[in-house]
């Protein structure tokens, strides 16, 4: 009598056994166990069905080359292609600045307003010029236009390089301040001349009449109302001028009628509004400049040449 485990049942075969047969009750068991799943009972018909489809493949001929796939010509790509070695660039030597004032030589006058008797002074109810705390002061309060002027007792200049500093107190867009060259008595003068509203110009009054020479360019220089600051300068050579704001080129312009004289500082009320410039640091350069090209004969007319 056998015995097979079951989980916990012990089962018993009544049955004597023949010689090399099994019970069919015995032969199931062996067949199906009762833990198999079924996924068990799926892996030998698979198994059956790989067998089967495993023959259609043809098996490599003893000593057979292998056949290779046809090459297709591609482009080769160069990731890191050859170069020419670099050629040096030659850098030009840059050349230096033209000098628009050259022949500047030593300081001739520096005036720092401490003493009012070099100045024409004058007061009124619509306007003033007054030396006050170092400095120039102009203003104008009456219905424009009204000018206020003040000239410098001395020296008499004809080939000079100036430099004055102008502080606007009050000033709208159609107001103006500047410098007079080269005054002589009898209302002779130029006048290089500021506006409020940014722009620059110089005339030429004579016998009090007065001209412009160039009228008026706008200017990045000149400030455009108060409160505003500006550094004037004038280079003077015979009938030649030059004129700069902070530094910077405006123009230049010829013109061979005045040749020497004071210079003084002005302001103009264009309209109602009133008007409060003061000057301080006024520095006065000699020059010597001889210039590469003369003309010969002088000219009325004058030749400017505008922002470069």
């Amino acid at each position: 009598m056998l015995e097979w485990e079951n989980h916990t049942r012990i089962v018993q075969h009544p049955v004597p056994l023949r010689r090399g047969f099994l019970p069919l009750p015995l032969t199931l068991k062996l067949m199906i166990r009762p833990r198999t799943s079924l996924a068990a009972l799926l892996i030998c018909p698979l198994a059956l069905l790989l067998a089967a489809c495993s023959g259609l493949l043809a098996a490599p001929t003893p000593g057979a080359t292998p056949a290779l796939p046809s090459e297709t010509p591609t482009e080769t790509i160069v990731w890191f292609p050859p170069t020419n070695t670099p050629t040096r660039l030659v850098t030009p030597t840059a050349a230096s600045t033209q000098d628009l004032r050259p022949g500047v030589g030593g300081l001739l006058v520096s005036d720092d307003f401490s003493d009012p008797g070099l100045w024409n002074t004058s007061s009124s109810s619509v306007a003033s010029a007054q030396v006050l705390s170092n400095r120039l002061v102009l203003s104008v309060v009456g219905q424009g236009p009204l000018s206020i002027l003040s000239l410098r007792s001395e020296p008499q200049l004809a080939d000079f390089y100036l430099e004055i500093t102008a502080s606007l107190g009050l000033c709208d867009a159609d107001d103006q301040y500047g410098i007079l060259l080269r005054a002589a008595p009898g209302g002779n003068y130029y006048r290089f001349s500021l506006r409020c509203d940014g722009k620059v110009r110089l005339e030429r009054t004579r016998s009090a009449q007065t001209a412009p020479l160039m009228d008026w360019l706008p200017s990045g220089n000149a400030p455009t109302g108060a409160p505003g600051e500006v550094r004037l300068g004038v280079w003077a050579s015979g009938s030649e001028f030059r004129f700069f704001l902070n530094d910077q080129y405006q123009f230049s312009l010829r013109d061979p009628v005045f040749w020497t004289g004071t210079l003084g500082f002005y302001a103009t009320a264009g309209g109602s509004s009133p008007v409060l410039v003061s000057f301080s640091d006024l520095k006065v350069f000699s020059l010597a400049y001889v210039p590469l090209a003369a003309s010969s004969t002088p000219t009325t007319t004058p030749t400017s040449t505008r922002l470069p």
